[in-house]
């Protein structure tokens, strides 16, 4: 995993090593600070959606979240590359260095980038009970196939969702997953079985700062 600082890199730098072929998942936050969900998360997509790597994407900021200034970026990315601890995860700060302000944008760039890869965009089910305000949603949902994490106790929210039903006729059956980084998009498959309750929020103190236990 690069250790390149995030104001003197480029894409080159990076931009995980990667191979054509290769079924990558992506997952993206301000990992403000990262847990060990986020590692928990990658490494059951990884058994589940049988995928190479997951990059994690460090976001410069969060457009939801405009109201709190995060942690300096260097600081997440060394926090992050220090949980990942797993060979499959690499830990990315493209998003500072393309420019990017949302998610399908980056994707955009990815899928043109790299065009050979197969990416799936993973999230948890907090996220799908939102993900009709991110921007350009429904272009996320067409480019890159969608694994949705279970976050007891969100699954009913998720799923009865704005963007779920309006997506609910692609939805794929759980026993498809392995399948769903090479199918056809729009596609997203609903993953039960991982049981974790950490976020970030509740890791932060109310100033913002990081909680040491």
């Amino acid at each position: 995993m690069s250790k390149v600082s995030p104001a003197s890199a480029s894409v080159a730098s990076v931009l995980p090593p990667y191979a054509n072929g290769m079924r990558i998942g992506l997952l993206g936050g301000s990992f403000d600070p990262p847990h060990l969900a986020h590692r928990a998360i990658s490494l059951f997509a990884i058994k589940r959606l049988k995928l190479d790597r997951v990059w994690w994407l460090v976001t410069p900021g969060n457009p939801l979240k405009a109201d709190r200034a995060p942690h300096d970026l260097t600081e997440r990315m060394e926090a992050a590359r220090q949980l990942a601890h797993d060979p499959r995860i690499d830990v990315s700060c493209l998003e500072s260095v393309i420019g990017t302000r949302y998610t399908a944008d980056t994707i955009r760039y990815l899928c043109r980038r790299a065009s050979g890869l197969h990416f799936v965009w993973i999230m948890g089910a907090d996220n799908l009970a939102q993900f009709h305000r991110w921007h350009d949603w429904r272009r996320i949902a067409s480019e890159v196939p969608i694994a949705v994490i279970d976050r007891p106790p969100q699954s009913f929210r998720a799923l009865a969702s704005p963007a779920a039903q309006a997506l609910a006729r692609y939805r794929l059956p759980e026993n498809q997953s392995a399948s769903l980084a090479e199918q056809r998009t729009p596609a997203w498959v609903f993953l039960t079985g991982l049981k974790l309750h950490l976020s970030s929020t509740g890791l932060r103190n109310q100033d913002g700062s990081w909680r040491t236990s």
